[in-house]
């Protein structure tokens, strides 16, 4: 058994950052051990532990959020390779083919990749009740509805267009 413990430096986490198109990764770590399952195969179990900042889905301001996930991987040196060009998912996506070395930091990287939320949302950043975004900057006065309709004019240019249609062409001079 060999124990895994993975905690990048603040330039690790800044390359990390950037990498993931997030603004920030304050603390991460990685917490594992990899253990023989039997004479060619192996497991590892732990958690990954982060916070994380990004930009929320509605305002853009910094959302600062904490992950926590348990990670588990079965290394099987007898896995088949797909022969087909598509290939269904197996039902336990735990498991993965045994390579030459088990690149612990990529499955860190991937666990951390997995869990960062999609749309993180400010806790000041609403909707309407309508559905509509509403995010006016502090003193302005929000946008009237109808602006919100960018093609409510292309009716009016449809009819017109059909209206010219129907007359007979004028005479050139």
């Amino acid at each position: 058994m060999q124990d895994i413990d993975l905690q990048p430096d603040a330039a690790q986490r800044q390359q990390i950052a950037q990498l993931l198109g997030l603004e920030a990764v304050k603390k991460f770590r990685f917490h594992a051990e990899l253990r023989p399952l039997n004479k060619s195969d192996w497991e590892l179990v732990g958690v990954m532990g982060a916070t994380i900042v990004q930009p929320c889905a509605i305002t853009l301001a910094p959302v600062t959020s904490r992950i926590d996930e348990r990670v588990t991987r079965r290394f099987l040196a007898d896995l088949p390779e797909p022969d087909a060009h598509e290939v269904e998912m197996p039902e336990d996506d735990s498991i993965e083919a045994l390579g030459a070395a088990i690149d612990i930091s990529a499955l860190a990287l991937e666990a951390l990749t997995l869990a960062i939320p999609a749309f993180p949302r400010a806790a000041d950043a609403t909707l309407s009740d309508q559905g509509y975004l509403e995010q006016t900057p502090p003193g302005a006065t929000p946008l009237p509805q109808n602006t919100h309709k960018p093609f409510a004019g292309l009716a009016e240019l449809k009819a017109k267009l059909e209206k010219t249609e129907g007359e007979a062409p004028k005479p050139r001079k």
